[in-house]
């Protein structure tokens, strides 16, 4: 199996850092305080990372910046659509999942897409986080990283939003459907 190319070429580059910029600028509320230079520097110097975005990018995450971890010295992105990212819907949870099935098996699970693309599921506490810049996911759902208390018996959680309020739901790891895929978040 050969190494995926994770390089954009300089046109791809230009591409989406011109997207990335433009979401930036307009959804200032999910960023108060932060300027776009310093998020393109850091973009620029970590073309991995770039690779990453494009993939949230391509399946529809709308990657934007949420926060900044000073420690670290990260810019912070979540998936931003307003639903479920569409490239990643009906998809089970994990690998195990996924090959427990014996019919009607998914094409992929959300853990193997996150890990292929470089990015991370969201846990509850960053699912949440994101609700309070804006509204997600009223009409689909995400899976969240599960604890393994709950994975080893199963299970595995998915948020949604509805009612005014974000909730906290569990299913069998194999299940999948058409509204229910998942957001990453990856840190540069």
């Amino acid at each position: 199996m050969t190494e995926l190319n994770k390089e954009l070429s300089l046109e791809q580059r230009e591409e989406l850092i011109n997207t990335l910029q433009a979401r930036f600028e307009n959804n200032m509320n999910r960023h108060e305080g932060m300027e776009w230079a310093r998020v393109q520097e850091k973009l620029e110097a970590n073309t991995e990372k770039l690779w990453s975005l494009n993939e949230m990018e391509i399946t529809e995450g709308e990657p934007d910046v949420v926060g900044y971890d000073k420690e670290t010295d990260e810019y912070i992105f979540y998936d931003c659509s307003a639903e479920s990212p569409k490239g990643r819907r009906s998809v089970c949870y994990d690998r195990e999942a996924l090959e427990s099935r014996k019919k009607h098996k998914p094409g992929n699970s959300a853990q193997d897409m996150a890990t292929a693309m470089g990015i991370e599921l969201l846990t509850e506490e960053q699912y949440r986080a994101l609700q309070e810049l804006d509204h997600f996911d009223k009409k689909t759902s995400s899976w969240v990283q599960t604890p393994e208390d709950i994975r080893s018996r199963g299970g595995a959680l998915f948020c949604d939003f509805r009612f005014g309020h974000v909730f906290l739901y569990h299913n069998g790891a194999e299940s999948y459907y058409a509204s229910r895929g998942f957001r990453g978040s990856l840190r540069v």
